[in-house]
């Protein structure tokens, strides 16, 4: 994991173990992209963290897979909490990669693996990721982590 200089929210940052505790449990994550003439899009998504990298499972024939291919920048959060006090999330950027066959038929892809185990247990409670040929592979080493966690306010 890439080290994360936070200058702001020192007090509240997320340790490595935290994080990644939070990121390897955590289900949803929302993604921000920008269309060509600007526009910026979010659209929600399941992950897998594998202690590196985050890994993006989607349709292929989606807005947000289009932006992807144009331009591989993205923000994505992931955060819980209801009230105050509870707050806790991440804000992972960089660049998408795309990793394996698009769409995902199943082929054997060694630098899948893990990915897909994890996706797979979390997600489906399966051995085995299903495939659909509707969804790919993108995979998020993130440049920047800003995390934070409210809890450790004690009675914010």
């Amino acid at each position: 994991m890439p080290v994360t200089r936070q200058r702001r929210g020192r007090r509240i940052m997320m340790s490595p173990a935290e994080l990644d505790e939070f990121l390897a449990t955590q289900r949803t994550c929302r993604i921000a992209t920008v269309s060509a003439d600007g526009t910026p899009h979010v659209s929600a998504l399941w992950f897998a963290w594998d202690g590196t990298a985050l890994w993006l499972y989607s349709v292929v024939r989606s807005r947000r897979w289009a932006q992807w291919r144009r331009d591989p920048r993205v923000a994505v959060v992931v955060d819980s909490g209801e009230e105050y006090g509870e707050l806790r999330g991440a804000e992972l950027s960089g660049r998408v990669e795309f990793v394996g066959e698009v769409p995902r038929r199943g082929e054997l892809c060694a630098e899948l693996d893990t990915a897909e185990t994890l996706f797979a247990r979390k997600n489906f409670g399966l051995d085995e990721m299903p495939h659909d040929g509707r969804h790919a592979w993108a995979r998020l080493v993130p440049e920047r982590i800003v995390s934070w966690d409210f809890r450790k306010l004690g009675g914010a």
